[in-house]
């Protein structure tokens, strides 16, 4: 059965360079028809523009996600609308898996893992949300699952990696604006609970990078708590409102003990914490006096359905060598990029650790050592010769991105100089 056509929203604000990493990414995704729509300052469409993908444009400057999300599904001419944020880039199978569920006709949204900055460790996974915005973490299998809401308490989609169905999402009113960030999809993951089913996906998967932000450092150490703590003020008043005075406790027990851990590595001053949550005592303040105003349906998209060409399936293709390689496995991975899912083997003769990410030239690198761990619950030494290793690799990540079967399985790699 042919799977759902898709619109893809990309919200980016200041951050250009990362968005066109993530829509080089989309660029190669095996679902065979979908669009882009990139919702972002005049700088990232700019860059976007420059992409040469053809993705909808729609500009809009200001710092809040869910008025920018909304007009992007004004543009989605799709039945299912999946978003993805601008510092994430997508595995290949990403948005087939993600939107298949679709195909049963009770789903209204879905959602898949996320991984953290080392493009190994899961950063996401799956989990409930109550009332009180406090998330329950869930134990799903591999092959994922299709659940109901509770009265209460809904299935959490995570933003940077989640669907919805194009119709449910507009009858609900879309994104509510008094959530300029934070708690935004988990206020529509409540409110359209009431519809029919979420599927968890656990093997559609995107890679985030916590760029920095306005409200965040690089290194994710914050800046700014007051959207925060508005957004928090905003749900409680929406969806448990006898427990707003226990929320704000609850609100500076956390955040205070974020902060102490952050002033105990050294990356914030005594100064910096006290400015940090006056922030938040400001921002609980802005949020208990946003005016709450009622979410009339949205009305249907504007304009035709446009999807980006060349995406569809593609051969994978596997280059594997030492570290002294590199700068050849990097430049013969640039040159296949464009007619295959490319992924780079560069390992060094140590324990080091593995880092795997996403080339804005097209392809995925993983480094480390040829002894090193990957997942970081698996053992710390593997001794496995070059080509063992490789094959090893190439069999786990191969649930995630097409790999060159031959060189799999024989261990005979591109690259691979003994």
């Amino acid at each position: 059965m042919r799977l759902p056509d898709a619109s893809v929203i990309v919200v980016s604000r200041h951050r250009a360079a990362s968005l066109v990493r993530c829509l080089v990414a989309l660029s190669q995704q095996d679902h065979p028809r979908f669009e882009v729509i990139v919702v972002a300052d005049p700088e990232g469409l700019a860059a976007a523009r420059a992409t040469g993908l053809g993705p909808k444009l729609v500009l809009f400057d200001e710092a809040n996600i869910s008025a920018a999300r909304n007009l992007g599904l004004v543009q989605a001419a799709a039945p299912v609308v999946a978003f993805i944020d601008d510092d994430a880039v997508a595995e290949p199978t990403w948005l087939s898996r993600l939107v298949r569920p679709f195909l049963l006709a009770d789903v209204v949204a879905a959602t898949g893992f996320v991984r953290g900055r080392n493009g190994i460790s899961l950063q996401w996974q799956a989990a409930m949300i109550d009332a009180q915005g406090q998330d329950h973490p869930l134990e799903v299998a591999e092959e994922g699952a299709v659940l109901p809401s509770q009265p209460g308490c809904a299935v959490k989609t995570v933003g940077t990696n989640c669907a919805f169905r194009a119709s449910s999402l507009r009858a609900v009113g879309g994104f509510d604006p008094a959530y300029r960030f934070f708690l935004d999809e988990s206020d529509l993951n409540l409110r359209l609970g009431p519809l029919g089913l979420t599927a968890i996906v656990p093997l559609a998967q995107v890679h985030h990078g916590f760029e920095a932000s306005a409200r965040r450092r690089a290194d994710r150490v914050p800046t700014d708590l007051h959207e925060i703590a508005a957004s928090t003020a905003v749900f409680l008043r929406r969806h448990a409102p006898e427990a707003l005075a226990a929320g704000l406790a609850v609100l500076r027990q956390h955040q205070a003990a974020r902060l102490a851990t952050h002033r105990r590595a050294g990356r914030l001053t005594a100064d910096q914490v006290s400015a940090l949550m006056h922030g938040l005592e400001l921002g609980w303040a802005d949020g208990k006096g946003r005016a709450l105003e009622g979410l009339p349906p949205l009305p249907p998209p504007d304009g035709t359905f446009l999807p980006i060409a060349g995406t569809g399936p593609r051969p994978g293709l596997v280059l594997a060598g030492r570290i002294w390689n590199r700068r050849r496995l990097l430049r013969e991975a640039r040159i296949a990029a464009s007619q295959a899912i490319v992924t780079v083997y560069c390992l060094s003769p140590t324990p080091r650790r593995h880092l795997v990410r996403f080339d804005p030239h097209g392809f995925w690198l993983h480094e480390g050592g040829l002894f090193g761990q990957v997942l970081r619950d698996g053992p710390r030494l593997r001794l496995l010769g070059h080509a063992a290793r490789i094959r090893l690799e190439c069999r786990y990540w191969a649930k995630f991105r097409p790999m060159d079967a031959e060189p799999c399985r024989e261990g005979e790699f591109i690259g691979d100089e003994t």
